[in-house]
């Protein structure tokens, strides 16, 4: 027990408490917006789960800061497959919610398990692995290859799991962490010239005809008010109800009325618009920014190749899926059904994300270390 306090000592002292407060505060208000987006349905448990996501998140940061990264990078191989057969398994035995048509989840009898939200935070670290290893040759094709076969794997296997959202959100993890470790812009040029030339063969044979209505709706919002286009269309006015200063808690017209499709999930910054208005939406946003700035600053800090990786690989991440979430509630972006990091509803979402904070804190606590252990 006293060696345990100590380590929580060890943890408080030396991490970036910044950062912590910083998440704990968006999950804090995160936790305020699920309970007034599932208030109507009298129904606790999203926001229970929620809290309960959020104190396990705390605790496996603690634990992951624990141990310097390098301990976890040798592992590299049991991180993959941690990460790797749950996600398998979805083939065989996942089953889809009742708001989706993507068998992306797990049952595992008292909640439900999202493999795909683990193996974002398995892929940071074994790619991070991968990339500090050729890091000196990165540009010989030789190396870059395999590289990008690393990469390629999570988008392919979540693309044929069936959620093209999370695959994206990948990609761009993956394109983050390439430019950060030195990729010469010349691949990168070729690469978005090939998806250039290739959006057409994408768009006709690839997508399927939920998802090209769902792009034809950015041009025509209202063209389908009453099908595909509802949910965006009913956050439209749902952000316009709000206004500056919002209709209050608990008192947004279309959140309590239950006729925002997914408002405690992934429109949950269309409900806090409509309750908290502008301003609600705005400390979103400075939350997210300041979370993202810092996980930056750490990766400069850092002294060791695969801590930067590390941390631009969770700055990704989040700034992805924030970017991603806030342009599908402002009709900017199609719907892809993509979270918002700390605020939308969901245990397994929020817990993964504190492991990935949990290694940014640990990059943070070993910033000025440029060993590479070979032996525990």
């Amino acid at each position: 027990m006293k060696h345990l306090l100590s380590r929580v000592a060890d943890f408080f002292r030396e991490s970036d408490k910044l950062l912590l407060i910083l998440c704990l505060c968006a999950t804090s208000y995160g936790c305020v917006a699920v309970f007034s987006t599932t208030y109507y349905t009298e129904n606790l448990r999203p926001v229970i789960i929620q809290f309960i996501a959020m104190l396990l998140g705390i605790v496996a940061s603690v634990v992951i800061s624990a141990y310097d990264y390098e301990r976890i990078l040798r592992r590299w191989y049991l991180i993959a497959a941690l990460g790797l057969i749950p996600v398998f398994l979805t083939f065989f035995i996942g089953f889809a919610p009742g708001s989706t048509d993507d068998k992306a989840w797990l049952d595992l009898g008292f909640t439900t398990f999202q493999p795909s939200e683990l193996l974002k935070i398995c892929f940071i670290v074994t790619f991070s692995y991968h990339l500090r290893a050729v890091k000196q040759n990165i540009n010989k094709l030789k190396y870059l290859v395999p590289v990008c076969f690393h990469g390629a794997i999570p988008i392919l296997l979540i693309h044929f799991q069936g959620d093209d959202g999370t695959a994206l959100v990948f990609a761009i993890i993956m394109i983050f962490m390439m430019w950060s470790a030195g990729v010469s812009w010349k691949y990168f040029l070729i690469a978005f010239s090939t998806a250039v030339a290739s959006s057409p063969i994408i768009y006709f044979f690839i997508m399927n005809e939920d998802q090209r209505e769902r792009v034809k709706l950015l041009f025509d919002i209202e063209g389908d008010i009453k099908g595909v286009g509802y949910q965006q269309w009913r956050g439209r006015v749902a952000l316009a109800n709000g206004g500056v200063f919002g209709q209050g808690f608990l008192k947004g017209d279309l959140t309590q009325a239950g006729v925002i499709p997914e408002s405690h999930n992934d429109f949950i910054f269309v409900s806090i618009g409509e309750e908290f208005g502008f301003l609600g939406c705005l400390a979103v946003l400075i939350l997210l920014a300041a979370i993202c700035l810092r996980c930056i600053r750490i990766a400069r800090i850092c002294t060791n190749d695969a801590g930067k990786f590390i941390c631009v690989g969770i700055f990704a991440m989040l700034f992805a899926q924030a970017v991603i979430n806030i342009g599908m509630c402002t009709s900017i972006l199609p719907v892809i059904g993509i979270t918002l990091p700390f605020f939308s509803s969901g245990g397994t979402s929020l817990l993964c994300l504190y492991l990935g904070v949990g290694l940014a804190l640990n990059v943070y606590k070993h910033r000025n270390s440029r060993t590479i252990y070979l032996h525990d």
